[in-house]
């Protein structure tokens, strides 16, 4: 209630929640919350994450809490409400939680509150754990990284035949009068040892360790065209 003895405005109230509880760096905290406004002054909802860190030695304990990252809504007016629905908060560069050490531990909180003027603020804390493996939704690593690795792979079973199939036969690719035509007419081996004179296996050793020919897009033996047959 705002207000003091008899000069009562009407209440505030204000809920909020978020989906967990452990985060890390770079991850953004979607924030849930209802602020209903029945008082007659103007509030302003806001949220923060806060750092406290204590540090215990000598039997004594120092405490030092600071506010690292702060997000703030619109004005609420009198007699109005807002709600967030998955409001981004984000989670800057800090030091992970340290919980269970005897000397120094490390600790983080969401506050959500509403600012009001001339009256101390409504304050809803839910607490925090920032770590260093994000969350990916399996109950362990183990299983995260199986499900994962059958993802990936889901789509052979899409890209790849059951059963592969056969190379087309060369004769219903290739016809015969342009298998005859590209098909060069050699002489008998007795005549090209005449003209050549000497055997044909002694060429066919040269040529043996030649390199490929150079690939060329104009074809060697082209198709005449009807003007250049007549």
């Amino acid at each position: 209630m705002v207000g003091c003895w008899f000069f009562t405005s009407g209440p505030i109230a204000l809920s909020a929640r978020i989906e967990r509880r452990g985060y890390c760096n770079g991850e953004a905290i979607p924030i849930y919350a209802e602020i209903e406004n029945c008082s007659s002054r103007l509030i302003v909802p806001k949220a923060a994450i806060y750092q406290t860190v204590t540090c215990l030695a000598n039997g004594r304990t120092k405490t030092c809490k600071q506010m690292v990252a702060n997000v703030r809504g619109n004005h609420i007016g009198s007699g109005s409400m807002d709600t967030w629905n998955g409001k981004k908060l984000k989670i800057p560069p800090v030091t992970a939680s340290i919980l269970n050490c005897s000397i120094i531990t490390v600790e983080y909180s969401l506050a959500v509150y509403a600012h009001i003027p001339g009256a101390k603020k409504l304050k809803l804390e839910l607490p925090l754990v920032i770590g260093t493996i994000p969350y990916n939704g399996f109950g362990s690593r183990t299983a995260s990284v199986n499900s994962q690795f059958s993802m990936d792979m889901s789509w052979l079973s899409l890209a790849l035949p059951e059963q592969p199939e056969a190379p087309p036969n060369y004769a219903d690719v290739v016809s015969e009068e342009e298998f005859e035509r590209h098909t060069p007419s050699y002489s008998q081996p007795d005549d090209l040892e005449r003209e050549l004179g000497r055997p044909i296996f002694a060429y066919i050793q040269e040529f043996r360790f030649q390199p490929p020919p150079l690939y060329s897009e104009i074809d060697p033996h082209p198709t005449l065209t009807e003007e250049e047959q007549s």
